[in-house]
Parts: C-alpha cells; structure tokens; sequence
C-alpha cells in the first residue's frame, strides 16, 4: 500500500524479518544456515535497489511513486536502475540463476513458514516488476525483455528437471516453485494486458496450490519425521482422503484443466506468444515436465502397496486438517471454473499498465 518508495524500501526488507526468525528459530537441523543464506541473498539484491531508489531521488526530486511513474528517466539511467531493482526483485521471485537459496529455506522451515515463503513473499517480486520495472523504466524493460524470457524458460526446463532428480518431497516442490515462477515473469514481460493477466493469476495461484502441496507434506512429515519419497508408498490404503486432496493439488501443480493452475499457465503462454513464439513453445515443454515429476512424486508415495512397516499405523486428515484444505481446495475449484472472479478484478489494472508500457516504447 506504500506510495512513497523509501517506505516501500522499508517494508519490502522489514519482510525479511518475520521469515528469518520463522526459519532460524522453528526450522530444521540446518535452519540456522538456510535463515542466513535466505537473510543474505535478499539482502544483497535490496542493496542494489536501494542505491537506484536514492539515484531516482536525487534525479526526479521526489520519492512520491505516482510522481515517478509518469516521470520520464533518461534511457541510460533506465538501463541501470531497471538492472538494480531487478537484482532484488529476481531473487525475492526467485529467478533462475539466483534461486538457490529457495529450496534451502522450503526444507529447513517449518510447514507453515513454507506456506508463507510460497503464498506470500515469492509473490513480492512478481508485485515489484508490476508496480517498478514495467511502468517507471519502459525502455529498460524492452530491452532486457529477451533476456528475462531467457531466465525463465531456462527456469522452468532446468528447474523442472531437477526437481525429478530430488529424493525429499519438500525440495521436490519448492524446485517446481522456481519452474512456476518462471511463467510469471514470462507473462510480466511481455508487456501485454493478457500476459500480466496471467501472471498475476498465476502468482495468487501458485500461492494456493504450492501452500497446500507443502501443508500435503506437513501432514505426514508430522506423523513420520521424515520427507525421504524412499520411505513412502501405498498410502492410499491408509489415507484415502488425504490420497485425494493431494492428487488434486497435484493436478492443479501440473495445470491440468479445470484447475486453478492450468488458467495462470495457458494465460501467461497465450501472452507470450503474442512477442515471442519460441519462448512460449520452449515454456509449453515445461508443462510436459510437471507432470513428469509430479505424477512420478504421486505414484511413488500414494499408490502400490505399504512395503514399510512403519507405515501400517499411519492415520488419514483429521478434523483440523480437513478444515485447512477445504478453503484451498475450493479455491483451486472455484478459480479453475470462473476465473472471471479474478480477471475481471485486474482487468482494468492490466491494461491500464499494458497501455502505459506500449505507449512508452512506441508499440
């Protein structure tokens, strides 16, 4: 809600503060290393941004955000502000290459500092390239457009093939966060009202589909002690419910129709596609990747038969989990079938920004 952008500055980084603590005091064995290189990494990238905040004062003599989105930077000037605050806004995202610190911190946090890492503060980057990037450096944005599609694509393929390779299920999905993330900013980025559309549908649907896959893992990590996908199997025969609520959740991972998260997807694509073809092609196969390791995830915890003794006792969702999942899986319902209930909320905002942006680069 700030309209001034030290105050935005301030909040932005006070932000930090709460998840540090989250993580460093209630996390797991490595939590005091995971809350550091989390604290770190942001912080380093805010520091870049705060020197472009204090060069757009002393240029446009204001700190107001109103006054600056329709104050015209010189191009060069643009070039390296647009880079200084994309340094912190692609690691809050997080943005492939500086996207390391994020499965260190999903596993090494509690369940619910998961849940607010993946709801809440990934969405503050995405929040920055809307508000910043896109209407206060338009050329800048232009520019480094192919570059950002570059990132993501390359997020959402590299991302999306390490986490097949991960044998904790945390890691698994925070990995397939940075993959989803990775629309985001392809839809930002391409500068139309359908491609921001998308991506800030994606961003409150990733939100709900990526916090439940994580609660879908505090449900067992709370009766075994332990996330290994090696130690699962056949819990269907035990946990029906939970079997179902969690296969939905994966199919809103993989975005399949019907869904929350295949709206966000096909949206942000179909933006794309209008600037550049190869991107959303490149990006498409990314879809194809979900499904190849979340499906594989599902098939190896849920189904066959309980090899592990262990897990002969293990009990379904009681009555305070049915009770968290029900208002997400409603959600994930209810937005993949009327995702008007959204769209129709950001429309005007959307082209609105679309309109500023094309003006400004003369498109």
């Amino acid at each position: 809600c700030a309209l001034d952008l030290v105050l935005f500055y301030a909040f932005f980084e006070f932000g930090l503060v709460p998840m540090f603590l989250i993580i460093g005091i209630w996390g797991g064995k490595n939590r005091v290393y995971a809350a550091y290189k989390f604290f770190l990494y942001t912080l380093l990238g805010s520091v870049l941004m705060l020197a472009a905040i204090l060069a757009m004062i002393g240029v446009a003599g204001t700190s107001s955000i109103p006054e600056l989105m329709v104050y015209k930077f010189a191009p060069e000037l643009q070039t390296w502000l647009w880079l200084a605050f994309f340094a912190s806004f692609a690691v809050k995202m997080p943005m492939w290459p500086v996207h390391t610190w994020l499965p260190d911190a999903h596993v090494e946090a509690p369940t619910a500092g998961s849940v607010i890492l993946a709801g809440i503060l990934l969405k503050m980057g995405g929040y920055g390239f809307l508000r910043f990037s896109l209407p206060m450096f338009p050329q800048a944005s232009d520019y480094f457009a192919p570059l950002v599609f570059a990132l993501s694509v390359i997020a959402v393929i590299y991302t999306s093939l390490v986490a097949f390779r991960q044998t904790d299920i945390k890691k698994l999905i925070a990995y397939s966060s940075v993959a989803h993330m990775g629309f985001v900013t392809m839809g930002i980025f391409a500068g139309n009202a359908i491609g921001i559309q998308g991506a800030i549908f994606q961003m409150l649907s990733h939100g709900v589909i990526s916090g439940a896959l994580f609660l879908c893992v505090g449900v067992v990590y709370d009766r075994m002690h332990t996330r290994e996908i090696a130690f699962y199997g056949g819990l269907v025969n035990r946990m029906p419910w939970y079997a179902a609520t969690f296969m939905l959740f994966t199919m809103g991972n993989v975005g399949l129709p019907g869904t929350s998260g295949f709206i966000g997807e096909i949206t942000t694509m179909v933006g794309v596609y209008q600037v550049s073809t190869w991107t959303a092609v490149m990006a498409a196969t990314g879809v194809i990747f979900s499904a190849v390791y979340a499906l594989s995830l599902y098939r190896r915890v849920i189904f066959g038969e309980i090899t592990n003794p262990a897990l002969a006792d293990i009990t379904d969702l009681d009555w305070r989990e049915v009770a968290i999942f029900a208002p997400l899986i409603a959600s994930t319902l209810y937005l993949g079938v009327y995702p008007a209930a959204v769209l129709d909320l950001t429309q005007a905002s959307a082209d609105n920004l679309a309109a500023i942006y094309r003006a400004a680069i003369g498109g």
